[in-house]
């Protein structure tokens, strides 16, 4: 791996905010990533969301390693041990997914990848962090809302909660998630409009990583 499990929660819990991605097209999904890194990403994560996500994720892990070499490379929404293992071969420095899966956590754990599962209740956070899992998903964010957050660091103050699903690159939704608690968020469609991608306008994603890298960084 080209980065160790401490590594990655370290950039997690530095820049705070992990762009969540897609394209079909390897040429698409290079541009974006690159566009992230030059505006202070250091975490991305690409998820398994199409046929052949797979062979796109690993032209894009080549090339992270040659020209982006500070950027950690992740998989999302892995939901089985198969996917997970496959991700890892091809070099995913952590897996993400919609819910928990104890035989993902298993296999993460014994490659020390750091496993991040999309979790909904205190008990599924529980479960998930006797698993191993230092960082646990809040997912749909915008269905739990930063209530929630708040309420279940009251009694599990440890705990490191990633927020995805709703979270926008403004100041008053970001500081309402880290006002509660949250160790960092997940953001991708509000990161990455369908019109600017369509237009292939990469200064316009560096620009508004930038923004939101510096926003989260003055909360």
């Amino acid at each position: 791996m080209r980065f160790s499990k401490i590594q990655v929660l370290e950039a997690m819990c530095t820049t705070r905010v992990v762009p969540v991605f897609y394209n079909a097209d390897s040429e698409t999904a290079w541009q974006v990533v690159k566009a992230c890194y030059v505006g202070g990403v250091r975490a991305f994560e690409f998820t398994n969301r199409g046929e052949f996500a797979h062979e796109v994720f690993a032209a894009l892990s080549k090339r992270c390693a040659a020209e982006c070499p500070d950027l950690i490379l992740g998989a999302g929404s892995v939901v089985d041990a198969a996917t997970a293992a496959l991700y890892i071969q091809l070099g995913a420095n952590f897996v993400v997914g919609p819910l928990f899966n104890a035989e993902v956590a298993k296999v993460c754990n014994r490659r020390q990848v750091p496993y991040i599962p999309g979790c909904g209740s205190v008990t599924e956070v529980g479960t998930a962090q006797e698993a191993g899992c230092e960082v646990c998903k809040v997912f749909p964010g915008d269905v739990l809302t930063p209530k929630f957050v708040k309420g279940l660091l009251a009694p599990m103050p440890w705990s490191l909660l990633m927020i995805t699903g709703g979270v926008e690159p403004t100041e008053e939704n970001l500081s309402a998630w880290f006002r509660a608690g949250a160790m960092c968020v997940g953001m991708g469609s509000k990161l990455f409009p369908k019109d600017v991608i369509a237009s292939g306008d990469w200064a316009a994603i560096t620009a508004k990583c930038r923004y939101v890298t510096e926003l989260v960084g003055r909360l």
